[in-house]
């Protein structure tokens, strides 16, 4: 695997209007970004480590942890701005040919430190065209319709471990042939979808009661990252 090129793009834009400024958010005192940026450097190996910012701060922490960055353009920088514009952007504006896509998140900051290189063999060795990380679900869904509440994936009085499999994307990894990502697709329809059960994978910043979160299992897991 080690000539496979692999390209590992963090998507950081500056502007957040739930969160101000998340993707540099202090986690005990470390920027966000920094995790993922630290994560690649030391679990993606072989692999080019790209940001994509529109932020000048944004962009001075990357440099200074010595991975490449590329200026987000303005109209890739909204609100409405999707993820898979801004990796094709990076790919489309790069003079090197690459394989396969990494994407991650800065808002998912905490990734069991094991985690690429299982993906990246399951994704090579079973021939897929992308992977995911996804989560088993443990919760009663229901809708509420007409006033009425209406179990969606139970039956009222249930056992919650009786619940029939429903999985959730928890953003920790993506990997993707970059040939779909140019295509503007984040998976394929070889799309392997990798199990991770661990309190990692509910980590997902968007508000202040998130962070306080993950330095929490920060503090319980920190020989489990990195």
């Amino acid at each position: 695997m080690n000539n496979i090129r692999n390209i590992v793009i963090i998507p950081a834009r500056g502007g957040s209007k739930r969160f101000l400024n998340k993707n540099i958010q202090l986690l005990r005192q470390v920027p966000l970004i920094e995790y993922s940026i630290q994560y690649a450097k030391e679990n993606c190996l072989y692999a080019k480590i790209v940001v994509s910012t529109d932020s000048e701060l944004i962009k001075e922490i990357a440099l200074q942890n010595g991975v490449e960055v590329v200026d987000r353009p303005l109209e890739l920088s909204g609100d409405l701005c999707t993820t898979i514009s801004t990796l094709q952007h990076v790919l489309e504006n790069s003079n090197e040919t690459f394989e396969y896509v990494t994407l991650l998140q800065p808002t998912n900051p905490l990734r069991p430190k094991k985690l690429f290189k299982e993906a990246f063999k399951i994704l090579v060795e079973g021939n897929y065209d992308s992977l995911m990380t996804v989560t088993r679900n443990e919760q009663k869904f229901g809708k509420i319709i007409d006033g009425k509440f209406i179990p969606y994936n139970y039956e009222i009085g249930q056992r919650s471990q009786d619940l029939d499999p429903l999985f959730y994307e928890n953003g920790l990894l993506y990997i993707t042939k970059s040939s779909l990502i140019l295509e503007g697709k984040i998976v394929g329809s070889a799309n392997y979808p990798l199990v991770i059960n661990h309190p990692f994978a509910k980590v997902d910043i968007d508000t202040i009661e998130d962070l306080e979160y993950a330095e929490y299992l920060l503090n319980n897991y920190r020989n489990t990252i990195l």
